[in-house]
């Protein structure tokens, strides 16, 4: 994995699942976060960790593994009739890769769209250092994509964000955030990735955790084929979950 022999762990205390109602969580720590540059979580992402801003964690539930990683192959890629609509309708929008740093436009739209999309959660209260931790800190190679839109007064408006780890393997989506009264930006999002990841001669794009069941990750499955990481093997998808 690295010159180190080893990674220093920790387990943290139970805490309230954030998806399953009434479960219990505990989560498998790299600490000290600083120690997780490009070159480790290239390796850990493809053992089940994620990253948040300087948190590297994998889940580490008694008696639960329903949070499996998901990734997508991006050769063998099939995007579907709906998608294909998606990724021509959003042709139009301009494209901007930059280096993370906090900027007043791209907070307000993440305010925007939390309160949007996860109004009651607790995240739309984020404040602006909340957001800078989450997203900004970074140690691996990470990069804000922008996608703006051509605005009828000129000029341009900015309308979604993607934070996104390039990695030895392939992309990583951190989060991504996005004017939620446009539709399929977040669909498009992802198909953005696939197609940037075959330019870089990438092989897989990781879309974070799944499980199966929960309706705010079906979308996950609907793109196809995918890989989904159980007891330390990928497991191939052809069929979207139920």
């Amino acid at each position: 994995m690295t010159t180190r022999s080893f990674l220093p762990l920790s387990v943290t205390a139970p805490y309230p699942c954030s998806y399953l109602p009434g479960a219990t969580a505990r989560s498998l720590l790299v600490t000290p976060g600083d120690v997780v540059d490009t070159q480790v979580y290239s390796a850990l992402v493809d053992k089940g960790f994620r990253r948040s801003g300087l948190f590297t964690y994998r889940p580490l539930c008694q008696g639960c593994n329903a949070c499996q990683t998901l990734r997508l192959p991006v050769q063998s890629f099939a995007p579907n009739r709906s998608q294909r609509r998606t990724w021509q309708l959003h042709q139009a929008l301009t494209v901007h890769i930059a280096a993370p740093r906090m900027q007043a436009e791209h907070y307000a739209l993440y305010q925007r769209y939390l309160k949007a999309r996860h109004s009651g959660g607790g995240m739309e209260s984020d404040s602006a250092s909340d957001y800078e931790q989450l997203l900004l800190r970074s140690r691996v190679n990470t990069q804000l994509v922008e996608f703006w839109a051509a605005s009828e007064q000129g000029g341009a408006q900015l309308r979604m964000v993607s934070v996104v780890d390039v990695l030895q393997q392939g992309l990583s989506a951190v989060y991504t955030f996005y004017d939620d009264a446009i539709k399929g930006l977040g669909t498009f999002s992802i198909l953005w990735l696939v197609h940037w990841a075959r330019q870089l001669g990438l092989a897989y794009v990781y879309l974070g955790y799944w499980i199966e069941g929960c309706t705010k990750m079906a979308y996950k499955t609907r793109f196809l084929p995918c890989e989904i990481l159980q007891d330390g093997r990928w497991v191939r998808m052809e069929r979207a979950s139920a």
